[in-house]
């Protein structure tokens, strides 16, 4: 049973994590991260360091959850009582079951913390157990070791090298990583391996 993640515009939530779609006056509660921490996209495709940057990111992010392209979403961490990044679906094909989880960056301060495996644990349920999707699919700078390795951490599967695929916010291109977890590699340990993390 599949159904449409736009029409029901899920709210997910565990005891350290809520996630909601990302709104346009989400602005303030992101914008000490874009003046004090830049650096937290300086790997990443988009960036939203400085007030501008982060007026475009939040726009387009919302455009996107309006056209059903994308559906980003906030993250607020329950235990520090803090908004603490954001993440999203994208390059949503439901004709075919498959999605992409990306677009994911946290504050200094929440990374290594255990919220990431939160976060992810919340979306993956959803995907495979209340969207029926098949595929959760990641991708990242081949030269993110500490992104690939926590992508791995949680379950994921290596499967190749995008070589030359895309050009950086600093010029130049990089290589991307595709890792993913199959809908049996879920309900075959990759769930309970999550859960056993959190704990």
């Amino acid at each position: 049973m599949t159904h449409d993640i736009f029409q029901q515009q899920p709210v997910l939530e565990n005891e350290r994590v809520l996630l909601r779609p990302i709104e346009e006056n989400d602005f303030d509660n992101l914008l000490p991260f874009s003046l004090n921490e830049p650096e937290i996209w300086k790997i990443g495709l988009v960036t939203a360091a400085g007030e501008e940057n982060l007026r475009n990111y939040i726009a387009t992010a919302v455009k996107n959850l309006n056209d059903k392209k994308e559906y980003p979403f906030i993250v607020f961490d329950k235990k520090a009582n803090r908004y603490a990044g954001s993440t999203r679906f994208y390059d949503i094909q439901q004709p075919w079951l498959t999605t992409q989880l990306g677009y994911t960056w946290y504050g200094k301060d929440f990374q290594q913390t255990g919220l990431n495996r939160y976060c992810k644990l919340l979306l993956a349920t959803y995907v495979f157990e209340e969207w029926g999707m098949e595929r959760l699919e990641f991708r990242a700078d081949a030269n993110n070791a500490q992104s690939v390795a926590a992508m791995k951490a949680i379950g994921c599967v290596e499967e190749g090298i995008l070589r030359n695929h895309m050009p950086t916010e600093q010029g130049g291109r990089r290589d991307s990583i595709i890792l993913s977890i199959l809908k049996t590699e879920w309900f075959g340990g990759v769930k309970e391996l999550l859960q056993q993390k959190i704990r």
